[in-house]
């Protein structure tokens, strides 16, 4: 058996998230369908991590094992073709076995982008957050600053998915403005359910003056969802880089 890894990409703004879902189409259900069309048996897909309901990705890696001889260079072509375009595998490769999309991710960084403008901009309908009052970077940043390094994160989580410990390390969360465009860059270890639509939310909330940016450890400290900013909407949110061993994915 080989061991195939992935590299794509896919807008979410028609599938219920990455993960396979009972009584939703999802990124992995579509894209195990085309597979397995290609290598002829079922294969079953472990993704860098889930994403939600309308959520992008602009790279992600999954792996499946197979007994097929196909070549690597020829299993992106191949299953484009059975793909709808929407998703987009760019390159695919043999790894070792004991490489896992997910376990084998030292870190992850996802960008939320906001469209800052009184006047929405059609070609950006289900990518971003339009938001038309005007919103402060550079309290935003402010804001952002205090959730770097390494803390319970339970206040910016959502119910949702268990998980053993809400403790993360956030390794950077820089925010900066192009134009009518506000990019939220947040890298860590890994994400809780809603994590980073949450400490964006928290932020905008800091623009606007309802919270302080000098709330935000207090915030964290208290771990109640409550006090944090509202969960901002899935559309502007992107997976937008992964960390493996260079090696391991050459």
């Amino acid at each position: 058996m080989r061991n195939i890894a992935l590299h794509l990409m896919y807008a979410g703004t028609a599938y219920h998230g990455w993960q396979l879902q009972k009584n939703a189409v999802s990124v992995a259900e579509t894209l195990e369908k085309a597979i397995a069309a290609i290598v002829c048996h079922p294969v079953k897909l472990t993704g860098a991590g889930r994403t939600d309901a309308g959520v992008h990705a602009e790279t992600y890696v999954a792996n499946f094992f197979t007994d097929s001889a196909i070549p690597c260079d020829r299993i992106p072509l191949a299953v484009n073709t059975r793909l709808p375009d929407d998703i987009v595998v760019i390159r695919a490769s043999e790894v070792p076995d004991a490489f896992n999309a997910i376990g084998s991710c030292h870190r992850k960084e996802y960008t939320y982008r906001i469209y800052n403008s009184r006047i929405r901009n059609a070609f950006y309908v289900n990518r971003v957050w339009f938001y038309p009052k005007r919103l402060n970077e550079t309290v935003m940043q402010r804001a952002a600053s205090h959730m770097v390094g390494t803390h319970d994160f339970a206040a910016v989580r959502s119910v949702g998915t268990e998980t053993k410990t809400t403790v993360r390390t956030v390794y950077y969360f820089d925010i900066t403005r192009g134009g009518d465009l506000i990019e939220c860059k947040v890298c860590a270890n890994g994400f809780l359910y809603n994590m980073v639509r949450a400490m964006v939310g928290t932020c905008v909330y800091a623009a606007e003056g309802k919270l302080s940016p000098d709330d935000i450890p207090a915030i964290l400290d208290g771990k109640d969802r409550r006090l944090a900013g509202p969960t901002a909407p899935p559309d502007g949110l992107y997976m937008t880089k992964l960390w493996y061993d260079e090696d391991v994915l050459s």
